[in-house]
């Protein structure tokens, strides 16, 4: 019964890492119809910054507060100077330039931080853990969890509660009609591109100290992310929330009773949701 609560928490852990990933990612796609390959990059910079401030400040409080705003920064220039330019051609175009981002990024990264592994510390209450009902539960994984939820539920207020929120509902849904109807698409563009960058560069932030901070961490969240976002559908923050749940338990209880078979039962659910629901779980059918 322990291991089963262990891997049920491990599993909400990557559920939620997953859903910051994955939320960026599938609001970009759904308003800008761009797909970013470099948006693994965001969580690894704002990962290997957060290393660096805590290192300074020795307080992890103090690069969650600002340790996601180079990343945010990085976006900006990115989508402003680069990726705008390419929103009238094809995804190619955009995968490739996108393709050629990770490996800038990854040098920038290696250049400041070296190759090694790096790990940051989490505060000191938070170390450790509590007994429940006999059940071993870590502090800091519970902290996870309970932090993504908060972001989930900002988000959502942020989304269907906000003038801005309903803006990028009717981009989603429409952008065409939402430009015609006087919405400054471009600027609500590169407004969701630098929120997708931050909830990256947070998810990367409180993952450092469970996954530690190394080169390759884009490329290894961002395969995952890309699955959820395709359970989930495109520009849906309700699905990018079930979906990497569903991914977090699925990857999670698979390694522990079917190691060799893990990754095969995630790409089998992005199968099965592509043929009988190719829109993804909450996403909406686009003529």
């Amino acid at each position: 019964m322990d291991f089963i609560f262990s891997q049920l928490l491990n599993s909400l852990v990557l559920g939620m890492l997953l859903f910051m990933m994955s939320a960026g990612l599938s609001l970009i796609f759904g308003l800008m119809n761009v797909v970013n390959l470099a948006h693994g990059s965001f969580f690894m910079i704002g990962s290997f910054t957060a290393f660096s401030l805590a290192q300074w400040s020795g307080s992890f409080w103090f690069a969650l507060a600002v340790g996601w705003v180079p990343a945010v920064a990085a976006a900006v220039i990115m989508e402003r100077v680069f990726i705008r330019p390419l929103y009238s051609r094809n995804h190619l175009d955009q995968v490739l330039l996108t393709f050629g981002f990770i490996f800038v990024f990854g040098d920038i990264c290696k250049y400041f931080w070296g190759p090694e592994i790096r790990n940051i510390s989490p505060p000191e209450f938070l170390e450790g853990a509590i007994t429940v009902a006999g059940i071993v539960l870590p502090k800091y994984r519970l902290f996870l969890v309970l932090f993504g939820a908060i972001i989930a539920v900002l988000l959502w207020l942020f989304l269907e509660r906000s003038r801005i929120g309903a803006m990028v509902r009717a981009g989603v849904d429409d952008a065409a009609t939402a430009s015609g109807i006087g919405i400054n698409v471009p600027f609500l563009f590169g407004c969701i591109f630098a929120l997708g960058a931050g909830l990256a560069a947070i998810g990367g932030i409180v993952a450092g100290p469970i996954l530690g901070t190394y080169l390759g961490m884009d490329i290894e969240i961002l395969i995952p992310a890309f699955i959820v976002t395709v359970v989930g559908g495109m520009g849906s923050l309700r699905g990018a929330l079930v979906a990497g749940l569903l991914v977090g338990a699925i990857d999670t209880f698979g390694k522990a009773y079917f190691p060799d078979y893990a990754l095969f039962l995630i790409y089998l659910l992005m199968v099965v949701v592509l043929l009988t629901r190719p829109q993804g779980l909450f996403g909406v059918a686009k003529g």
